[in-house]
């Protein structure tokens, strides 16, 4: 069955570009969550608000977009609505994997995502891997070094928008 050129997203930041290729076979649920919200502009604005170098970069809070709220929102807001079905897969946690972040239940998942910049198989069948970068990897290394406070929030916001291309 053949399908259009597959969708990408490039997330842009003052540090570069990330391209991502996403795994529609692995996730379809999440691929079409996160294709609908960076098509409406969601992400525009939002930051990388946890970086954890040796780990991953998070990002796609819409807390984070107000320039004056608290720090202490960052990592609690999300798109509104009943979480996303968990879409577990088989796909390994290596380095370049995008992945939905969650509460404690699996089917929380909304618009934060992260970037796994070291592999991290600890997390295989516990988040739901939806796509890898395919150029850009080292600006997530830029951002994941970035200074950060004592809850891995960066010091000077990294903002990002997301553009959908086909």
């Amino acid at each position: 069955m053949a399908s259009a050129t597959p969708q990408k997203a490039i997330i842009d930041t003052r540090f570069g570009e990330i391209e991502i290729e996403f795994l529609a076979d692995k996730a379809p649920g999440h691929v079409k969550n996160f294709i609908d919200l960076a098509k409406k502009g969601f992400y525009d604005g939002t930051t990388f608000h946890r970086v954890i170098p040796g780990f991953m970069i998070q990002g796609g809070d819409p807390n984070t977009k107000d320039k004056k709220a608290s720090r202490s929102s960052h990592g609690t807001g999300g798109p509104g609505g009943p979480g996303l079905k968990a879409e577990f897969n088989d796909t390994p946690h290596k380095r370049g994997i995008l992945s939905m972040a969650r509460s404690q239940s699996p089917d929380s998942a909304g618009s934060q995502f992260f970037v796994v910049v070291k592999d991290s198989a600890f997390l295989d069948r516990q988040y739901t891997a939806f796509g890898r970068v395919t150029r850009g990897i080292e600006v997530a290394d830029q951002i994941v070094n970035s200074p950060r406070d004592q809850r891995d929030n960066p010091n000077d916001r990294v903002e990002m928008t997301v553009r959908i291309v086909e």
